[in-house]
């Protein structure tokens, strides 16, 4: 993929305690409605890191089963409104998420496997100011420098051939391909693919 950079595939959660406190409906709603322009990019209509890209609300951190559900039926309104930056598809050897990273280039993303169930897409836009006041993002306002999505991986993948990539910082692909025999089971937490 020229012009593209691959993402390492972590095994283990490099920011474990991140999502230890479940966000509210009410707690978004009024961060978003006072929030700036980049804010309105990150969570707005459409965002892979939106609580409410699927029509309702949903914590970005709970797992979704993305795969489950057709991309063109779930975001049908948002399509039809051209305001949505995911796509997800899956092919005859591999399912597929394509997605708009917020922040305009400035973001760095993370990509997570957790015992070969859940994928986390996570990532800063700006550095936190002062790690030692708030070590869980959500004792304070996580959103402010952070982004999450979880998603339930389907039970027919080879998680462990996970490959994700970046272009310009902003732009995310994640290919997982599906297993062709037992490969996909959880087995000693290693992947085989790692960054260049």
């Amino acid at each position: 993929m020229a012009g593209w950079k691959q993402l390492e595939v972590h095994t283990e959660d490099q920011t474990p305690h991140k999502w230890s406190v479940s966000l509210s409906e009410e707690t978004f709603r009024g961060f978003f409605a006072n929030g700036s322009p980049t804010v309105h990019k990150i969570f707005g209509d459409g965002s892979l890191f939106s609580p409410l890209l699927f029509g309702k609300f949903f914590d970005p951190s709970d797992a979704f089963p993305l795969w489950d559900f057709e991309s063109d039926v779930l975001l049908s309104n948002l399509r039809s409104s051209g305001k949505t930056s995911i796509d997800w598809f899956q092919t005859d050897d591999a399912y597929v998420l394509k997605a708009d990273l917020p922040g305009a280039g400035n973001s760095t993303v993370q990509v997570y496997v957790e015992n070969g169930k859940i994928m986390e897409i996570s990532g800063q836009w700006k550095p936190q100011r002062d790690q030692s006041k708030a070590k869980d993002w959500r004792s304070g306002l996580w959103w402010e420098p952070g982004f999450v999505r979880r998603l339930e991986l389907p039970e027919d993948v080879d998680w462990r051939e996970t490959e994700a990539y970046v272009s310009n910082d902003m732009f995310l692909e994640v290919r997982i391909p599906k297993s062709t025999s037992d490969s996909g089971t959880p087995g000693n937490g290693t992947m085989t693919r790692n960054s260049d």
